[in-house]
């Protein structure tokens, strides 16, 4: 209709009026979308513009305000050499230089003095960008708590000892027998100890109250006693080095993950064995390359293996004496970044290989320590150019690998009665600690700690009255775990210094034990039973239970059974009778005193004068 009406022209508005349409005759609106496009942009544009210079008018407040202490300065000044007169000129002056020369660098007081010494009109201009609020501070003030925190860090610096965390202490029992492994995954959430006594127990800091109970304990070796325990650098496995020659990984909740393999004890050579054929002494993981891991034994050889592949090894490297024979490794480890191999000898030599070169060593000192003793760890420092050896000579070493002829620095008088006496360095790097055995009775096991550049004793820490065989400073909670000779594991920390870790379960009350369920008896569901007939529905087992507790006839103890003679009508453990007494104490009585040979005689005489076996029998 509206096209016939546009092609008709305007009709007659009577017309219109009769036929009913009102609005007859008018064009349909059409819309321009290219207009409106433009119209859009056009808006868009105009705002951002806008946005734009509210911003720069906001910078441009801002550094007036910048600028406006060292005008009044100025000013000041001006006022006081040249009378009050051309105070307001001089301002303009400087303010309007500063102004020119805004984009070049202010050369004044920094902006932590100039708002410290701003005055209170200003302030409240800087509300919103977290200023000082009040009148100015006098010249001399500094703020106390930042003075005494420099002081802190500066005294801590100055004084090592300050560093050391041991304010505070939990105890693990692990067991009867020397804690002989300790190890913290990377993250510092889970410690594993193992023992003597062959239980690996886990103890989780996150999960434990402060009854303090490992939540897992097993055997993973079944009778050897644990050498080594380690995570790996990702966390997600555990390596287990114990008496046994093959080395066990197990995964974070304890399943076996891989076993490797026991070499043939007939050849010779051991690089043509697959495996180790002798008892394990120590192994590590790599720290970069999470698959790998290393072990040593009293075959002579230490060992690369791959946890993907348990059939054999991957590469063997052979201490060698000065003779030349065969040599027994009693700890290896790699170095920081895993290109080297140390391993400590029987023969008192430390010798170190090129992770990827197994014939000939890379580094080799000879009379490292005594001859004949174990040397009982090896241990990088982290920057990796320091090596620390504690051995079976009661001594302590630390080595720079490049001048390998004689040790940096030496401590000796530190007493090792085990193959596996540790020594670790701090997280800075600054201190060296290690652990002192004691014999039963010869007073306590120490802790102590040496200062890494001129091996001074800085601290010691008596742990209990048995051997200190295993410590572990773990970097990310900064605390140190000790494993002892009576089957602890302690974990020192500082509440202030330590992160994580003991101070997670300390603060959780031990949980309440419930009361033994063993009254209440099974609830039995009957829906469609008789109301007579039906139970009423429990509603919470304590509350049963303490109902039952005061009802007589549940809560009843039963009687103990009766030892010796019967008494309150009830009958003795043999009866009352004669022939229960005779046999109890008469008929079981079998022990025969006499002669043998005077009882047979005894018959001889009758025999011979009324014969009735024998001799009729021969007479005929």
């Amino acid at each position: 209709l509206f096209a016939d009406a546009e092609m008709l022209g305007t009709p007659d508005p009577e017309l219109a009026a009769t036929m009913g349409f009102s609005g007859f005759g008018k064009k349909a609106r059409t819309f321009d979308l290219e207009a409106m496009f433009e119209q859009t942009r056009r808006t868009a544009v105009e705002r951002s513009r806008k946005v734009l210079e509210a911003r720069e008018r906001e910078k441009e407040d801002q550094t007036e305000k910048e600028f406006r202490i060292p005008c009044t300065d100025s000013s000041v000044s001006a006022s006081s050499a040249t009378g009050p007169g051309s105070t307001l000129t001089e301002r303009e002056a400087v303010c309007s230089e500063s102004e020119d020369d805004s984009n070049e660098v202010s050369s004044g007081p920094s902006m932590q003095s100039q708002s410290s010494a701003k005055g209170p009109a200003e302030d409240t201009d800087d509300d919103d960008e977290g200023e000082f609020i009040g009148p100015p501070l006098p010249p001399g003030f500094k703020d106390s708590d930042d003075d005494n925190d420099n002081d802190d860090t500066e005294e801590e610096d100055n004084n090592p000892v300050k560093k050391i965390p041991d304010s505070h202490e939990i105890t693990l029992q692990h067991g009867t027998k020397t804690v002989s492994a300790l190890g913290l995954d990377p993250s510092g959430a889970r410690l594993i100890s193992g023992g003597y006594d062959y239980d690996v127990k886990f103890w989780d800091f996150a999960g434990m109250d402060a009854s303090l109970q490992a939540f897992r304990s097993l055997q993973p070796c079944e009778c050897h006693q644990i050498k080594s325990l380690q995570y790996s650098s990702t966390g997600d496995v555990i390596l287990v080095v114990s008496g046994n020659s093959q080395a066990k990984v197990l995964d974070r909740d304890g399943f076996p993950v891989m076993e490797c393999i026991k070499g043939d004890q007939y050849i010779v050579d051991m690089t043509n064995t697959k495996g180790h054929t002798a008892m394990l002494n120590s192994g590590c993981w790599h720290p970069k390359i999470k698959e790998e891991f290393l072990t040593c034994s009293n075959d002579g050889t230490v060992r690369t293996w791959d946890v993907n592949n348990e059939k054999k090894h991957k590469s063997v490297f052979k201490p060698r004496s000065v003779q030349g024979k065969r040599v027994i490794p009693t700890t290896c480890t790699y170095s920081r970044d895993g290109k080297l191999i140390a391993a400590g000898c029987q023969d008192g030599s430390i010798q170190i290989w090129d992770r990827n070169m197994s014939v000939h060593t890379k580094f080799h000192c000879r009379q490292a320590h005594a001859s004949g003793t174990d040397t009982s760890c090896l241990t990088f420092s982290y920057d990796g150019t320091v090596l620390a050896s504690r051995g079976g000579d009661d001594t302590l070493k630390i080595w720079d690998i490049r001048q390998f002829k004689k040790p940096l620095n030496s401590a000796d008088g530190l007493p090792s009665f085990f193959p596996m006496t540790d020594c670790c360095f701090s997280p800075d790097d600054k201190i060296l600690v290690t652990g002192t055995s004691v014999k039963k009775g010869g007073g306590s096991g120490k802790l102590f700690f040496f200062y890494r550049e001129t091996f001074q004793k800085l601290y010691e820490i008596e742990v209990t009255d048995a051997s200190v065989v295993r410590c572990l400073w773990h970097p990310k909670l900064n605390q140190i775990m000790v494993g002892t000779g009576n089957g602890l594991a302690k974990v020192y920390y500082d509440p202030v210094k330590s992160q994580r870790g003991a101070k997670l379960c300390v603060v959780k009350t031990k949980r309440k034990e419930r009361q033994a369920e063993t009254l209440t008896q099974d609830y039995i569901i009957t829906p469609h039973a008789l109301p007579m007939f039906r139970e009423p529905r429990q509603r919470s087992t304590r509350k049963q239970l303490e109902k039952d507790r005061l009802d007589p006839m549940k809560s009843h103890k039963p009687e103990p059974p009766v030892a010796g003679a019967g008494r309150g009508g009830r009958v003795g453990t043999h009866g009352v009778t004669l022939s229960s007494y005779i046999v109890k104490n008469i008929a079981l009585d079998k022990t025969d005193d006499s002669n043998p040979r005077e009882a047979i005689l005894r018959h001889a005489k009758e025999a011979e004068e009324n014969p009735y076996w024998v001799a009729p029998a021969y007479a005929k």
